[in-house]
């Protein structure tokens, strides 16, 4: 009876010797040092003071071009074909429930689209896409591509309209898999051509051109889906407006709600809200309409309809609303140009078990590849101040961005999805929260949301200050 009872004994304190080394190798405790004493953060400022170092300010005539590449994929077919888009199925991305089935057909085709703005020795290309996010894995591949070219990854400001009813396959890792369906190589070799098909096909498009900016207040169309009526949240519809001297004119709209009118069970592809006001604008007054989402982190679409209705209305209604703007902007064929790209340093992963446990960092990075190459990024172009973000950036750190910005006269923009992903960017007074963003969604701690709000303000400063 006793060495019975010492057995268990010492098969339980085995068990809970291995439970204790097993929740060491699972998880850790959350990081609450300020990020202010952190070395990726003085990696990061020291990238930051050198870049500062190297600005530049163009000042001259403006020259502009537009391109539109299809997206839209064609599935049901007996083989893969890269070439012309063809593939035997091809998964939605967006909603986890779907589990990685494909599509059915289409509801309204996607598409990639690009304005290039050339101001003196300065050449941009801004890219909106009809896609949950621009994938990093993708932009790694496309960046190598427009290198052979002579385009930088610094001359190209990505966005996409976070679609959850567009082409999917192309997420690494376990949870890219999620939310996007198994990976096929062959599928993310076409969204690479298409994408560097675009910026490519703007470059060639430069013409002299005049170029305009504005916004309008589009609240009655977002709501803040984290804390209710009493969150802020940014309501503005931002538009760059750009006319070709030869006569073609196009749109760059942004906006900060999610394009998540439709749900799981749709199994088509559609660009859902951003799809419809980009085709009632290109029948109404402008060739080509580009949308960026915007600060889209906490803010969800508010509008009535049921199935495609809602969507429908909300985008036909923000075009509406964007012509009788448009007609009022003064444009400009001569401005100041600058822009600045900043490599960020990352915190180790995060990702939330408890509100002091998260999960290990090398069973983080098992699930999710870190991502490397992600970037900060601004242009200054006349009194426009855009910046992009690699998230889904917050609505509220984006009110505050523009609000200070326009003491000074200038209107400010602010895109999510710009070529990396590192999840939500949100103020840290929400870590605490059990709700999806800082829960599922927030991967690199509490102070994230402060440490990359600094950065867009350090680079909004910097960028509005004369050249020394």
């Amino acid at each position: 009876m006793k060495k019975s009872r010492r057995i268990t004994l010492v098969f339980a304190s085995i068990l809970g010797s291995i439970c204790i080394m097993l929740s060491f190798l699972i998880s850790c405790r959350v990081d609450h040092t300020p990020y202010f004493k952190t070395s990726y953060y003085q990696k990061t400022e020291t990238r930051l003071d050198s870049l500062t170092k190297k600005r530049t300010i163009s000042t001259d005539f403006v020259e502009a071009g537009f391109s539109k590449v299809s997206i839209t994929p064609s599935v049901g077919n007996s083989k893969d074909s890269v070439e012309v888009g063809q593939f035997k199925e091809a998964p939605l991305a967006g909603f986890g429930s779907r589990k990685g089935k494909s599509a059915t057909g289409t509801h309204d085709s996607i598409f990639v689209k690009a304005a290039a703005i050339k101001v003196g020795k300065q050449l941009v290309v801004i890219v909106g896409a009809d896609i949950l996010i621009m994938p990093p894995n993708i932009i790694d591949e496309v960046t190598l591509l427009l290198e052979k070219k002579g385009i930088q990854r610094s001359q190209v400001f990505y966005s996409a309209s976070h679609t959850h009813s567009s082409i999917g396959a192309w997420g690494p890792g376990f949870i890219g898999e999620q939310f996007a369906g198994k990976a096929n190589p062959h599928i993310n070799l076409w969204i690479v051509q298409q994408i560097a098909q675009a910026v490519t096909s703007a470059i060639s498009d430069l013409k002299p051109a005049w170029i305009g900016n504005g916004y309008f207040n589009a609240a009655p169309y977002t709501r803040n889906r984290l804390i209710g009526e009493t969150g802020t949240k940014n309501n503005d519809f931002n538009f760059i407006s750009i006319q070709q001297k030869a006569g073609r004119k196009a749109v760059i709209g942004s906006f900060g709600a999610h394009a998540t009118t439709i749900g799981a069970d749709n199994m088509q592809f559609s660009a859902d809200y951003p799809g419809y006001w980009q085709r009632k604008m290109e029948q109404g007054s402008v060739d080509l309409a580009i949308f960026c989402g915007g600060s889209v982190g906490s803010q969800s679409p508010s509008g009535e309809g049921k199935g495609f209705e809602k969507p429908k209305k909300i985008g036909e209604s923000l075009a509406d609303s964007l012509e009788i703007h448009l007609a009022k902007v003064e444009l400009k064929d001569k401005i100041d140009m600058s822009a600045m790209s900043l490599k960020m340093d990352l915190p180790d992963y995060n990702i939330r078990l408890t509100t002091n446990m998260h999960f290990s960092t090398w069973l983080s990075k098992k699930l999710m590849p870190l991502p490397e190459n992600v970037y900060l990024q601004v242009i200054k172009i006349g009194n426009l101040i855009w910046l992009t973000t690699p998230c889904d950036f917050s609505g509220e750190f984006a009110r505050q961005l523009k609000d200070a910005l326009a003491t000074k006269g200038f209107n400010a923009n602010v895109t999510s999805f710009n070529g990396s992903y590192v999840g939500y960017i949100i103020p840290g007074k929400y870590f605490y929260l059990d709700a999806y963003e800082p829960k599922t969604m927030g991967w690199f701690g509490p102070n994230m949301g402060e440490y990359t709000f600094e950065l867009l303000r350090h680079l909004s400063e910097i960028i509005t200050q004369p050249v020394q």
